[in-house]
Parts: structure tokens; C-alpha cells; sequence
């Protein structure tokens, strides 16, 4: 799945036996978004932390950030100061990673020009 088909999809509620995806799924995963994620020594998250300006562009990017989550019903854990956002995503649900991870990290790194 390319960085555009992640950035495409929708979240889907995971049901009660949803597994974690393993190391090797989420690897996969993870080539293809945004070189700056990182996935968790436990596998169990992937992390980005994104750069701004100044605190309005923090702001506007955690703005949008929020519209994605509450679009997609997929929260993430973030961490905002004035030219800084650590954004953090799993699936608590299911105690790992799922593909509704890796689709709103997606996302959000099509707000952003290639560059950022």
C-alpha cells in the first residue's frame, strides 16, 4: 500500500479479536509514510515530531490534526509547545499498532509540503 492509498483510506473499528500488526507488518507499514516516523522499541507505537515557525503554525497544523482525528474517529497522543508537535499514534483498543495508525499518520503528513 503506498503512502497516497494510506492517505486515501478510512479507520475501520477494530473488532474485540483484532490483533496488533507484528514488527514485520508494521515495517512494511511504516516505509511508507514520512521518513520521521518511528516505530516504538516494543512495536507497540510509531512517533513523529514535526517543526514549525512559530506558535500560530503549531496551532493551525494541531488544528488540522484534530479534524483529522475526530474525521477518522482515531485519536492520537500529542504533545504541543510553541514550535513543536510530538504526535504519537496506537491503537489502545487492541494494546498495539493497526492499520487505522499508519492511515491517520498518512494524513497528517499530507497536510505538509514533501519538504516539511
Amino acid at each position: 500500500m503506498s503512502a497516497n492509498a494510506l492517505s486515501e483510506s478510512h479507520c475501520q473499528p477494530c473488532a474485540n479479536d483484532t490483533r496488533p500488526l507484528d514488527r514485520e507488518q508494521a515495517s512494511t507499514l511504516l516505509e511508507q509514510l514520512h521518513s520521521d516516523w518511528m516505530l516504538s522499541a516494543d512495536d507497540r507505537e510509531i512517533s513523529r515530531t514535526y517543526e514549525f515557525k512559530n506558535y500560530y503554525q503549531t496551532m493551525a497544523f494541531v488544528n488540522a490534526l484534530a479534524w483529522i482525528a475526530h474525521s477518522e474517529d482515531h485519536h492520537p497522543d500529542i504533545e504541543v509547545s510553541y514550535k513543536r508537535c510530538h504526535v504519537r499514534y496506537s491503537t489502545h483498543m487492541i494494546g498495539g499498532l493497526s492499520n487505522n495508525d499508519f492511515i491517520c499518520a498518512a494524513k497528517i503528513d499530507a497536510l505538509l509540503p514533501a519538504a516539511a
